[in-house]
C-alpha cells in the first residue's frame, strides 16, 4: 500500500454566494466540506485504484470531518490522535465577481507525547508500505526536522520516500537522499540549508532549484513544477513535460504529485510518468475529483521532450 502523510491537515469548508457584501448579512447558496492540501493526493491515488492508508496528525470534530470525508472516497484514515481540533481553510467564493477570499485558521499546538505516538504509528505503517508520501506544511511544536527523520524512518524500513514540502521542512527531507522531491515554490534555492546539505542548490533565482545538484547530493530524483511545465531530474537525464496549446500549465498540485508516484513505484519510465502526472493534473478539480474522461483526453496533449 501507499501510506500519504499529512501532519497538518486542513477542512476546506467552501462557502459561494452569488454576491459578497463585507460588513452585512449573506445569502449563501452553497456549501462544501472536503478534506484539503496533501490529503487530496490520497484521494486521487484512491481513485486510480491503489491500495492507500491516509495518516499523520488529526484531532477533535474537524478531524472527524477529515476523516469522514476521505472514508466516503474509499480511502482507509490511520491518523494519530491529537487534543487540539485540526485547522479549517474557509473559502468564501463571490459568483458575480469571481472572487475568492481565503481565510485559514492557525495550526494546532503537537505536544512531545502526541509526536512521540505519531512515531510509533508510522513505524508500523511503514512494515506495510510500499512507498510514503510527505506533503504540506508542519502544525506548531512540531521540530524543521521532522521529514527529515520520517525519511529515514522509511529507509530503514526499505520504503521510498516521497517529500512534497518546502522550507526548512524540505531541507531537512533533502538531506536524507528521498527517492523523489517535489519542491514548494519558496523552497530552499540560494540557501545554505541545515547542516549536512550545504552545496545541494547551487546559484538559482528565487522559486527556482538547481535540480541536478540536489540528485547529485544523493536524491533519486527531483521534479519541479513551474507555471507553464514540469521537469523531471534523475542522475543521467531530464525531462520537460507541456500541455500542447497552453502557455500556462493547467494543473492541481495534489493530482499532479500523486501521478508522478508511479515513477516511483511500481517504476514507470519518466517520461510516461511525465504524461500520466500532467494529465492528472489538469484533470482534477482542488478537491481531488479526477474526471477520468478528461484525463483520456488530455494524456495525448502532453508533450515530453529530453532536456539532455
Amino acid at each position: 500500500m501507499i501510506v500519504t502523510i499529512t501532519l497538518n491537515p486542513a477542512l476546506r469548508v467552501q462557502y459561494e454566494a452569488q454576491r459578497v457584501n463585507w460588513g452585512a448579512p449573506n445569502q449563501v447558496t452553497r456549501v462544501r466540506h472536503r478534506a484539503g492540501r496533501g490529503l487530496a493526493i490520497a484521494r486521487v491515488l484512491r481513485a486510480l485504484g491503489n491500495d492507500v492508508v491516509a495518516a499523520g496528525l488529526a484531532g477533535g470534530t474537524t478531524g472527524q470531518l477529515i476523516e469522514t470525508d476521505l472514508a466516503r472516497s474509499g480511502v482507509q484514515t490511520r491518523f494519530t490522535a491529537i487534543s487540539a481540533d485540526s485547522r479549517r481553510s474557509l473559502e468564501v467564493a463571490d459568483i458575480t465577481r469571481e472572487q475568492t477570499t481565503i481565510l485559514n485558521e492557525p495550526a494546532p499546538y503537537i505536544t512531545t507525547e502526541e509526536l512521540g505516538r505519531f512515531a510509533a504509528d508510522y513505524r508500523r505503517l511503514m512494515t506495510e508500505a510500499e512507498a510514503v508520501v510527505l506533503s504540506g506544511s508542519l502544525p506548531a511544536g512540531l521540530p524543521p526536522e521532522i521529514y527529515g527523520s520520517l525519511a529515514t524512518y522509511a529507509a530503514e524500513a526499505g520504503v521510498p520516500a516521497i517529500i512534497d514540502a518546502r522550507g526548512q521542512a524540505l531541507w531537512y527531507g533533502i538531506s536524507r537522499r528521498p527517492a523523489l522531491v517535489i519542491p514548494g515554490l519558496d523552497g530552499p534555492a540560494g540557501s545554505a540549508g541545515p547542516a549536512g546539505s550545504a552545496g545541494l542548490a547551487g546559484s538559482a533565482g528565487p522559486g527556482q532549484f538547481d535540480a541536478a545538484a540536489l540528485v547529485a547530493g544523493g536524491v533519486g530524483t527531483v521534479a519541479v513544477v513551474s507555471d507553464h511545465d514540469v521537469q523531471v531530474v534523475t542522475a543521467d537525464r531530464r525531462w520537460s513535460g507541456t500541455l500542447d496549446g497552453h502557455s500556462q500549465l493547467p494543473a492541481i498540485r495534489d493530482a499532479l504529485v500523486a501521478g508522478l508516484i508511479p515513477g516511483v513505484v511500481p517504476g514507470w519510465s519518466w517520461p510516461d510518468t511525465l504524461r500520466h502526472a500532467i494529465a492528472l493534473g489538469a484533470a482534477a478539480d482542488s478537491a481531488g475529483e479526477v474526471d477520468m474522461d478528461a484525463y483520456d483526453m488530455l494524456l495525448p496533449e502532453v508533450m515530453v521532450q529530453s532536456l539532455g
